[in-house]
């Protein structure tokens, strides 16, 4: 039996279906299974002991090209992967993106059974014109992780227990163990990672106030490490600045995968709405999440051993880039949470020891 499944990015949202992947390798633990994805979610799939071949969507690198002046790029890339998932004919294909930019690829792969959630799911774009099996819509609410499951529940194919296997390497290990002890960290401290960054401007909190959970937690004993790529270095300068004490810096010095590395190491992880949180929690970390404009019912990190701080304003989630409040002051959502929630959250993690806490989501006006 050959499967393919398309989901493309972003990070959090690939790493949100590798629970899919695993059960459906339970389900059929002979077949071939490849994926669909774009360059810049590669690492969060690639080396999972579940996946046979992964098909390349080099989306961004071609645009970059076409940009710079070469006109075909983008179509070069397009008609090369074309050729390259038309080559399998596949008894199975399942579209977990469901967004336009997907459709297209449904409609070139030669499939017997191509399956997705039909009319009626928020943001679908019409992409479920291009599927022969549609599974009635269900509500945007659902975590996203559980929509996957659903959608395979819905073909027949028990999912059970939530398994990510995220592919850390030997390789990633070890450089994530060199980086840590280097820096002093294990054996027997406990390591606090904290990802202060993220991509939306509605979804930071303020340097100052990571710069103030980070020395009180190192007064108590952790040793904290900030983590982050090389873009997000000015910033963590800057709360580093702020700060009593040293911290420790990953921010641009690991891969994907040995972040994650350094994540399973870590006690617990404190961050933004960003795929690092994402990872922290694929790889069994308990993590604290910060959550202002989005839903982390929809896109939280998923389990019982986590705890999601947010302020519970009306207007809040409003899915927005730009805050629109006219009830709040700006950036209410985020700027109401406090350092003494975010401490109080890490300690209750960190002490917890195997026998974790149920979800708690911390809402104070």
């Amino acid at each position: 039996m050959n499967i393919l499944i398309i989901k493309m990015s972003a990070i959090g949202d690939v790493t949100h279906t590798l629970p899919a992947l695993t059960a459906l390798r339970r389900e059929y633990p002979h077949a071939q299974i490849d994926w669909l994805i774009q360059e810049t979610a590669l690492e969060a799939v690639r080396g999972h002991r579940a996946l046979d071949r992964l098909l390349i969507w080099r989306r961004e690198s071609s645009i970059r090209a076409f940009r710079a002046g070469d006109r075909y790029a983008v179509i070069r890339e397009i008609r090369r992967l074309a050729k390259e998932v038309r080559e399998t004919r596949y008894d199975l294909l399942i579209d977990f993106h469901a967004l336009l930019k997907s459709s297209l690829w449904v409609l070139l792969a030669r499939a017997d059974r191509k399956v997705g959630f039909g009319r009626g799911m928020q943001h679908s774009e019409g992409s479920y014109l291009f599927l022969n099996e549609r599974i009635p819509a269900i509500s945007m609410d659902v975590h996203a992780l559980d929509r996957g499951l659903i959608l395979l529940n819905a073909l027949g194919i028990s999912t059970g227990e939530v398994i990510y296997d995220f592919p850390i390497l030997e390789e990633n290990e070890a450089q994530a163990r060199k980086l840590v002890e280097a820096e002093g960290g294990l054996p027997g401290g406990c390591l606090l990672a904290i990802h202060p960054m993220t991509l939306w401007p509605t979804k930071l909190w303020e340097n100052e106030r990571f710069g103030e959970v980070a020395d009180r937690l190192i007064e108590k004993g952790f040793r904290v490490a900030f983590t982050g790529g090389p873009e997000d270095r000015k910033s963590i300068d800057e709360i580093c600045r702020r700060m009593a004490h040293a911290a420790i810096r990953f921010d641009g010095r690991t891969s994907l995968k040995t972040l994650a590395a350094v994540y399973r190491m870590a006690c617990a992880v404190v961050s933004t709405d960003t795929g690092p949180m994402h990872i922290a929690a694929a790889v069994g970390t308990p993590v604290v999440a910060l959550f202002g404009p989005t839903a982390p019912w929809r896109t939280g990190p998923h389990g019982k051993q986590h705890t999601v701080l947010r302020a519970g304003l009306d207007c809040s989630p409003c899915f927005r880039k730009r805050c629109m409040t006219t009830e709040y002051e700006e950036l209410a959502c985020m700027r109401r949470l406090t350092v003494d929630q975010v401490v109080d959250a890490v300690l209750r993690k960190a002490h917890a020891g195997p026998e974790l806490p149920s979800p708690t989501t911390t809402s104070i006006r």
